[in-house]
Parts: structure tokens; C-alpha cells; sequence
């Protein structure tokens, strides 16, 4: 934008027209139809359309208890979703999910009872298509499986969430997040594995 425009708009209106643009931006990749009418290879073109967006807005700002690099690096990590796929869980939003180098071996095995190392990270992008096929981008949800013992009430994993303009979440890990882990996937160590059609196997 012009600096000349800059000043005649003032913060408030820059601030006004970013979000325009954002939101402009983001209906370039609306899909036209309803998500749960989407192929698996429309998702991914949803996915790839706001992709950059989607990590860009989950760096932004402070993090503060939860640790930045979590954010920062779970691109870097190994990829387990051949494409976006919604399970029924997360808001009904489509999914794609990360694991980093510590727990990726044994994730990929899509195991009953896995032996989840700890130090293991997960995290899964979201994002929801509605019924007008109408993009919104969700929250990154994170996971961390910490030692033996640390949160026996939880499995011994940690759960976070940040919004997708990067703010943490405040969440009830227990009924939000563990119940539900541990009712429907409880046989998995807790793991909700993306659905068998987009598991990516080593």
C-alpha cells in the first residue's frame, strides 16, 4: 500500500482495510460446496490455497505458556495426512496433522496401544468449510507426550490449542480435550490417527 494511502487512513483504517484484504484473500479459496461434499483432492486444494496463511496467523504474537518453538517449527516436522479429512472431532473441521522426529516412527505404525516416546509432538492445522462452501480457518491444536507419570490424569499428555490470529488458547484440557481423547480413542493411547483413507505410512 502507498505510504500517501497509509496516512490518509490512519491505524484504525489500515486495520480495517488488512482485514479486507485477509478476508478477500480467504474467499479466493472457497471451494463452492459444502466441506462434507468435498473430494479428498478438494480439500488438499483448499488446504494448499490457505496453507500459508494458516501458519502465519499461528505465529503471530506471544505464545506465552506455550513454548513458541512448538509453533514456530511443526512445519518442519513429518507430514502423517495425505490430505485434509474431517473425523467427526475438532468442531467437525478438517485436519492436518504433524508429528515431529521423536514420535513420528512409532505414530506412522497407527498402532493399538502405541508406545508413544516421550518428547513427542503433534500438532494439527484446522480449518472448516461450511454448508455455502465458505472457508474459515481454525485453530492449531498441539499435543506433547511428557514423562511417565508427570500427568497421569491426562495419559501423560499435554494439550494446547492457538487461535488462527496466533493467540493461545485458554481450554479445560479435561473435559475439552482428555475425555474425549479418551473415550473415543483410548484403545490408541489417546491419539486420534487421521482417517485410514488419509494415513501417510512409512
Amino acid at each position: 500500500m502507498p505510504s500517501s494511502m497509509r496516512r490518509l487512513l490512519g491505524a484504525a483504517g489500515a486495520i480495517i482495510l488488512s482485514t479486507a484484504l485477509s478476508g478477500a484473500a480467504l474467499a479466493a479459496c472457497d471451494p463452492g460446496k459444502a466441506g462434507e461434499d468435498l473430494t479428498a483432492d478438494e480439500a488438499e486444494a483448499v488446504y494448499d490455497c490457505i496453507a500459508a496463511d494458516l501458519q502465519a496467523g499461528y505465529a503471530k504474537g506471544p505464545k506465552r505458556w506455550i513454548p513458541a518453538d512448538y509453533v514456530k517449527n511443526y512445519r518442519s516436522w513429518t507430514r502423517v495426512s495425505a490430505f485434509p479429512a474431517a473425523p467427526g472431532f475438532h468442531g467437525g473441521r478438517f485436519l492436518v496433522t504433524w508429528v515431529n522426529e521423536v514420535g513420528a516412527a512409532e505414530y506412522l505404525k497407527y498402532a493399538e496401544n502405541p508406545n508413544i516416546p516421550a518428547g513427542t509432538l503433534i500438532a494439527k492445522e484446522s480449518f472448516a468449510v461450511d454448508d455455502n462452501g465458505k472457508v474459515q480457518k481454525g485453530p492449531l491444536f498441539l499435543m506433547e507426550k511428557v514423562a511417565a507419570g508427570k500427568s497421569p490424569q491426562t495419559n501423560d499428555w499435554y494439550y494446547m490449542m492457538v487461535s488462527p490470529g496466533g493467540a493461545p488458547m485458554a481450554v479445560n484440557v479435561m473435559t475439552a480435550c482428555n475425555e474425549c481423547h479418551m473415550e473415543n480413542y483410548g484403545h490408541q493411547g489417546g491419539l486420534g490417527y487421521p482417517v485410514e483413507d488419509a494415513r501417510i505410512s512409512n
